[in-house]
C-alpha cells in the first residue's frame, strides 16, 4: 500500500504541475506511470488519469477565473467543438488501419516546453481585446474542431494542442490561455472518465483516490503561483515544467 501511495503521489506531482502551469492533461503523466510501476491495465490507467484531471482542471480553472484569466465565452465554443469532433475523430480512426502515434503528445510536451523558454508568449490582454469578437468566436470553433478531431483520432495531445493554438493562433496571453485550456479540460476529462468507467468498470479505488488528491493538491499550488507570477517568470516556469515532464514520460515509456 505504501509503494502504491508513493507512486500515485509522485504521478500526481507531475500531473498537477502540468495542469496548473500549462493546462496539460493528467493522462499524459499518470497513465504511463501507473502502467509501468503498478502494472495497471492501460484502459483503467487512462480512466484514473481522466478522473484526476476533472478536479485538478476544475480547481485550476476556478483559480484562473478568480484572477480574471479565463475566457468562458470562447472557451465554451471551443469545448463544444472539441467534444463533438473527438467523437468524429474516434469514428474515423476506427475505419483506417492502426497507426502508432502514442508518443505524439509526449514529444509535443517536450518541444512546447523548449518553445516557452526560448520564445516566451508576451501577448498582453490589451492585444487580446483588440481582436474582433466575431473573428475570435470563429477561430475558437475552428481550433476546437482541429483539437477534437486529432484527439479522437490518435487519443492524445488535447491539453498541449489547446495551449499551442490558444497562444499561437488565437493570440491569447499565457495566463488566459492556460485558464481557458483547463476550463475546457475539466469538461472533456469528466466525459472521458465517465465513459471509461461505464465501459471498463471502476478501477482500483485506492489508486484513484491517491492520484486524484495528489493531482488536485499540486494543480492548486501551481495555479496559485502561476496567477501571481510575471509573464516572463511564468513562461520560464511553464517551459521548465513541460521539458522535465516530457523527458520523464519519455524515460518511463522507454522503461516499459
Amino acid at each position: 500500500m505504501l509503494y502504491k501511495f508513493i507512486v500515485c503521489f509522485i504521478a500526481g506531482i507531475g500531473a498537477g504541475l502540468g495542469t496548473g502551469f500549462a493546462g496539460m492533461s493528467a493522462a499524459a503523466v499518470i497513465s504511463p506511470v501507473l502502467i509501468t510501476f503498478l502494472g495497471m491495465p492501460a484502459y483503467q490507467a487512462v480512466g484514473v488519469a481522466l478522473a484526476s484531471d476533472v478536479l485538478a482542471s476544475a480547481v485550476s480553472a476556478y483559480t484562473y477565473g478568480k484572477n480574471k484569466n479565463l475566457d468562458i465565452r470562447n472557451g465554451m465554443v471551443m469545448m463544444i467543438a472539441v467534444l463533438i469532433f473527438t467523437m468524429v475523430g474516434s469514428w474515423v480512426s476506427s475505419l483506417v488501419p492502426s497507426t502508432t502515434m502514442g508518443s505524439f503528445s509526449v514529444f509535443m510536451t517536450f518541444l512546447l516546453g523548449i518553445k516557452f523558454i526560448v520564445k516566451p508568449v508576451m501577448t498582453t490582454k490589451e492585444n487580446m481585446a483588440s481582436v474582433d469578437a466575431r473573428k475570435r468566436l470563429i477561430q475558437s470553433a475552428v481550433c476546437g474542431t482541429v483539437v477534437g478531431f486529432i484527439c479522437g483520432f490518435i487519443g492524445a495531445g488535447g491539453g498541449m494542442m489547446m495551449l499551442l493554438l490558444l497562444t499561437s493562433v488565437l493570440g491569447y496571453e499565457l495566463k488566459t490561455a492556460v485558464g481557458t485550456s483547463v476550463f475546457i479540460m475539466a469538461f472533456t476529462a469528466f466525459t472521458g472518465a465517465a465513459s471509461h468507467f461505464i465501459i471498463g468498470g471502476v478501477p482500483d479505488i485506492s489508486v484513484m483516490i491517491f492520484c486524484v488528491l495528489s493531482t488536485l493538491l499540486w494543480a492548486r499550488i501551481a495555479a496559485r503561483y502561476a496567477n501571481k507570477a510575471s509573464a516572463v517568470t511564468l513562461n520560464r516556469a511553464t517551459g521548465v515544467v513541460l521539458v522535465v515532464l516530457g523527458a520523464a514520460i519519455i524515460t518511463v515509456n522507454f522503461i516499459s
